[in-house]
C-alpha cells in the first residue's frame, strides 16, 4: 500500500469519527406533542367603576370623574363598567369624599332620580333655576350635570324702537354659572336604548336669590343661550360686560349715527350758492 492511499484512509476515518461525535452531541428534535401544546387561557377579569380622581362631597360625577379598572374579582356593591351603569350613574351627586382610584358603589352617589337629590346638589344660600333651551341655544345639547357655563341674552327690537345698526343685541348677564340638571331625568344624553340621545329642553342652574331674580327678568326680555366654560377654568381679568350691537358685528350695518354731510359757501363776484358735499 503506498503512502497516498494510507493518508486517503487516515483522512476518511477521521471524517467519519466527526460526523459521529455530531450525530451524538445533537438534541434531539422536541416531539409532536410539545409543539401542539396550546397556551394557559388568561385568567378572568371583572371590569368595575372607580373613580379617576379624588371626588369631594357634594361634586357631581362626569365622564372625567369616572375610571375602569379590571379586577380578578369585584365586591358584591361595586358597580359594574357597563354602558347602562356609567350612563345611569353620570350626573350623580357625591355623597361622601372618594378618593383617587376608589371602586364606586352606589353608597358613595346619590342618583339623579332619587328624591332629595336636588335639594342636596345646592350649595348653602343658593337656589335652582331652570330655562329653556334647545339644540342651538343649549350648546348643542351636550351641556351635563358639572359644567360651568355663561348666560347670554340676545334681544331683537322693532324697527320703530331702534336703528338697523343696534335692532339686535347680546350681552353676557351671568358667568360661571354650574349646570345641576338637564330636563326632568337630571343628566343629558338619558338613553332610552344604547346609542338614543335626546336632546335637553330644559337646563337647571346653580344661582344666588339676586341672580335667580336676573334670569327671570331675562327670560321676558329675549332670548337665553349658554356657553360652555373649558373643565379647568383658570382665573381670568374680570371684564366690564358691554353689550354687542349688530354694527359691531356686521359693518354692512354702518353706525347708528347719520354723518351730517360738510357744507360750503363760494362766492364768485356778486354770486354766492352752498355747495354740500356727501
Amino acid at each position: 500500500m503506498t503512502f497516498r492511499r494510507l493518508a486517503i484512509i487516515i483522512l476518511l476515518l477521521a471524517a467519519g469519527g466527526l460526523g459521529g461525535i455530531a450525530v451524538r452531541g445533537a438534541p434531539p428534535p422536541p416531539s409532536m406533542e410539545a409543539i401542539a401544546a396550546p397556551a394557559p387561557p388568561p385568567p378572568p377579569v371583572v371590569r368595575v367603576l372607580a373613580a379617576a380622581r379624588g371626588l369631594s362631597s357634594g361634586a357631581l360625577i362626569n365622564e372625567a370623574d369616572i375610571a375602569i379598572v379590571e379586577l380578578p374579582s369585584a365586591p358584591e356593591e361595586a358597580l359594574l363598567a357597563t354602558p347602562n351603569a356609567q350612563a345611569e350613574f353620570r350626573g350623580s351627586l357625591v355623597r361622601r369624599f372618594v378618593p383617587p382610584g376608589a371602586l364606586l358603589t352606589r353608597e358613595d352617589l346619590l342618583h339623579p332620580g332619587e328624591r332629595g337629590f336636588l335639594a342636596a346638589v345646592l350649595q348653602p344660600d343658593h337656589r335652582a333655576i331652570s330655562i329653556g333651551v334647545d339644540a342651538v341655544t343649549g350648546a348643542g345639547g351636550l351641556v351635563v350635570p358639572g359644567d360651568l357655563v355663561d348666560l347670554v341674552l340676545v334681544q331683537s327690537f322693532d324697527a320703530a324702537e331702534a336703528p338697523a345698526s343696534r335692532r339686535v343685541t347680546a350681552e353676557t348677564i351671568l358667568t360661571r354659572l354650574r349646570v345641576i340638571a338637564v330636563d326632568q331625568q337630571v343628566q343629558q344624553g338619558t338613553q332610552s336604548g344604547v346609542g338614543a340621545l335626546r336632546v335637553a329642553r330644559t337646563v337647571t342652574l346653580e344661582v344666588t336669590p339676586e341672580e335667580a331674580e336676573r334670569v327671570a327678568v331675562a327670560e321676558q326680555l329675549g332670548r337665553l343661550a349658554v356657553t360652555v366654560r373649558p373643565a379647568v377654568d383658570g382665573t381670568e381679568p374680570a371684564r366690564v360686560a358691554m353689550p354687542v350691537f349688530g354694527s359691531d358685528v356686521s359693518s354692512a350695518l354702518g353706525s347708528a349715527a347719520v354723518p351730517t354731510p360738510a357744507r360750503m359757501r363760494v362766492i364768485q363776484g356778486n354770486d354766492a350758492q352752498e355747495v354740500t358735499f356727501r
